[in-house]
């Protein structure tokens, strides 16, 4: 399989990166594919995923704006992983969601892109849905670090809703897709999650 060149600017402490690419230009559809770093050289350990995106496709990460539907490109860090259960098998850091659980997504908010405990007054997400999309699942560090108002918020890896229908912007795959992935994925490794335009 060939190396996807956006590997080669990822910095060498990073030695887990898992490449998304669109099928097509504003694409929702895209092929996911997880690499591991084996002393110098990159080699993919799973094989290939099909992954949906944002309704909007893949957008350049300048221009990505809270609730355009879009997938924001660059390289992303993965973590912590979050789901329903109590446990879960991965070597990522891991949060239980419960129902009294929210991700803020009002950038008037001083809690804007952040999980927190408790209904806000805000707009927020449930952090455990009746969808089960959110059962398993991994926080992409999107606008965190800072976080900048109105840049958009929730960027997670997670369960799809079914393989024709997009997300909001973030990246899903069939459960037993995303179960495989969050067991390979291990905090030790530092690993990103690279969103790719065409």
């Amino acid at each position: 399989m060939p190396i996807h060149h956006e590997l080669e600017r990822i910095p060498r402490q990073h030695r887990q990166a898992v490449v998304v690419r669109p099928v097509a230009p504003g694409s929702c559809r895209a092929e996911l594919v997880a690499f591991g770093r084996d002393g110098e050289q990159w080699r993919a350990v799973l094989a290939p995923m099909t992954a949906i995106l944002g309704r909007t496709g893949a957008v350049r990460a300048e221009a990505k704006r809270e609730g355009d539907g879009g997938t924001p490109s660059g390289v992303h860090a993965i973590g912590p992983a979050f789901g329903y259960a109590p446990h879960l098998a991965t070597k990522l850091r891991y949060r239980q969601a419960t129902a009294d659980d929210w991700w803020v997504d009002d950038p008037r908010s001083p809690a804007y892109n952040t999980w927190v405990t408790g209904k806000p007054a805000c707009s927020a997400e449930a952090m455990r849905r009746d969808d089960d999309q959110y059962e398993l699942g991994a926080v992409l560090g999107w606008n965190t670090e800072p976080v900048e108002p109105g840049r958009g918020s929730a960027i997670f890896l997670h369960v799809w809703k079914g393989p024709d229908e997009p997300t909001s912007g973030c990246v899903a795959l069939a459960r037993d897709d995303v179960a495989a992935l969050l067991r390979w994925l291990d905090a030790e490794q530092a690993p990103v999650l690279v969103v790719v335009t065409q």
